[in-house]
């Protein structure tokens, strides 16, 4: 592909490229026996496979190809700076845990930042074929069973959310005792979805996401989707969530603000 061919692709285009890459490299190894994970966290659980690896390896080499000048942030294999100002951001197996054990609740993320944050996101699920996509005018998921425009939920009071989470462990004791305060004010508490919840928040099922502990590549392709649903997603203390650490995802400023009211009260100890 020549160089005027590249700079025709459109960012989104890319972002597509880049999940069906992904996909190809990752699906051959899930559910399959003798996967062998390996552990990136000396004092926990923090796997690592050779399919998130190979997923990573690959989208890096596709935005060498049609986006040169951008930076890359990616989990695997940290950060390749670039001189346009622009950074693909990229978690190859955001579920890593999930993808061992077999259950299809992880996913791929990408997402494309300036200087203020995430412009565009991307939630591909390869099994289940779902793709999740906001920002640059677009909020849809494709799928098996056909498209959607993404709308977040909208006229749902706190106690009569549902809230979701990865970890009932949550984070630090301040954190977990900040996320069970507002769990004890809503209707329903499900856990060990990864990045599948957000996504289910983008597509108007549930109401709220509160998690802690996050990395920028955990969430920046997260926010872009469900801000382009008509969602809201904060720090707890309602500022900028795209450097990770603790975040608030909700299905509207009305949910967002009843939620931060008791998030906000937790020490940043």
């Amino acid at each position: 592909m020549t160089n005027a061919e590249n700079s025709e692709l459109s960012d989104l285009g890319v972002a597509h490229l880049l999940a069906d890459a992904a996909r190809a490299v990752i699906l051959p190894h899930f559910r399959q026996p003798g996967l062998m994970a390996q552990n990136k966290c000396a004092g926990g659980f923090d796997p690592v496979t050779i399919a998130d690896r190979a997923a990573e390896q690959a989208m890096r080499d596709l935005l060498t190809e049609h986006r040169p000048g951008d930076g890359i942030l990616g989990e695997e294999f940290g950060s390749m700076p670039g001189d346009s100002g622009r950074q693909w951001v990229l978690d190859p197996i955001d579920g890593t845990r999930g993808f061992i054990s077999g259950t299809p609740t992880w996913g791929v993320l990408i997402a494309l930042a300036d200087q203020n944050g995430p412009i565009l996101g991307l939630i591909d699920q390869p099994y289940t074929q779902e793709r999740f996509i906001g920002g640059l005018g677009h909020a849809e998921m494709t799928g098996p069973h056909g498209s959607m425009a993404l709308s977040t939920r909208d006229g749902v009071a706190l106690d009569r959310a549902i809230l979701f989470s990865t970890f009932p462990e949550v984070g630090s004791a301040v954190e977990r005792a900040g996320f069970q305060a507002v769990s004890r004010q809503v209707k329903l508490t499900r856990y060990g979805m990864d990045c599948y919840a957000y996504a289910l928040l983008a597509a108007g099922q549930i109401d709220l996401v509160i998690e802690a502990g996050l990395n920028a590549y955990d969430i920046q392709a997260p926010i872009a989707v469900i801000q382009a649903a008509g969602g809201v997603v904060t720090d707890w203390q309602g500022g900028p969530a795209h450097d990770g650490g603790r975040v608030l995802a909700a299905a509207n400023a009305e949910l967002h603000a009843a939620a931060l009211r008791t998030l906000s009260q937790t020490p940043e100890g």
